[in-house]
This record gives structure tokens, C-alpha cells and sequence, in this order.
């Protein structure tokens, strides 16, 4: 079995905060890694200096979209445009309920695309429902 690992690409450290421990309630998240804005979101996937990554690949992206460097938009683009991420996972968790963002996120193959509720406790058993969907529920094709 691959490792459980999601990519929590966020620059608000309270919604990393809450997305966190909703996600560390269950026991299937076995890693979460933290990036704060597009650019090392961009060395995390893609490596930096000619370097490939040093990790796997995750098995869930969750993004924001209004990020510092490089916008959310801009890396959902790259990942769709590489062979290598391609397949990959991706969940857009945004304040953003703007049309022209939906639409731009789906356009480009997102998985899903959540807007964050304003309240604590909807916010944190949203995030959980996405991480159960994703990490546990959805089935992925084996790599080849």
C-alpha cells in the first residue's frame, strides 16, 4: 500500500491549523506536509536547480488559491500540464466563490473545488469529509 500523504498547500496558518487536527482525528493520514505559497509548492512537486523532489508524490493535493509567488491557479495548471502530476489528486479549498475561479479550476481538471465556511466547527468537519472522500473512499489506479 502507498504512504497516506496529503500536500496542504496554504499560506493562513489558522486554516492550516484546523485542517490539521480535522485531518490527525483520523487514522489514515499517516503525513501532511505544509507549503505556504506557490513557489515551494513548486520546488515540493516539481524539485528545484535541475533536482527532482526527494519524496513521493502525494496521494491528495488540498490548495488554496490565493497564494503569495504563484497563485493556485497557476499550480493547478502545472500539475495538470506534467505527465508526472497529471493524475494527481487535487481539491481546491478557497474563500473564493467567485465564478470565473470555478470555472478556471475546472477547466484545468480539478477534482473538486470546496469554499471554506466562515464558521470553526463546519470548517473542520468539512475538511474531514474531504480528507475521508479522498484519502479513504475514492479509488486510484495502481502506478505502473
Amino acid at each position: 500500500m502507498e504512504p497516506t500523504q496529503i500536500l496542504l498547500i496554504e499560506d493562513d496558518p489558522n486554516d492550516v491549523e484546523l485542517i490539521q487536527i480535522a485531518l490527525n482525528s483520523y487514522n489514515f493520514v499517516n503525513k501532511i506536509d505544509v507549503v505556504s505559497d506557490g513557489e515551494q509548492a513548486i520546488h515540493y512537486l516539481f524539485g528545484q536547480n535541475g533536482q527532482p523532489p526527494t519524496h513521493p508524490l502525494p496521494r491528495l493535493v488540498l490548495l488554496d488559491l490565493k497564494l503569495p509567488k504563484i497563485d493556485g491557479i497557476q499550480i493547478l495548471q502545472m500539475i495538470r500540464n506534467s505527465p508526472v502530476t497529471r493524475n494527481l489528486v487535487v481539491v481546491v479549498m478557497t474563500s473564493s466563490a467567485e465564478n470565473r475561479d470555478l470555472k478556471a479550476c475546472y477547466d484545468l481538471g480539478v477534482n473538486s473545488y470546496i469554499v471554506k465556511p466562515l464558521d470553526f466547527q463546519q470548517f473542520v468537519e468539512i475538511s474531514r469529509q474531504v480528507g475521508f472522500y479522498w484519502m479513504l473512499l475514492n479509488q486510484l489506479p495502481l502506478s505502473e
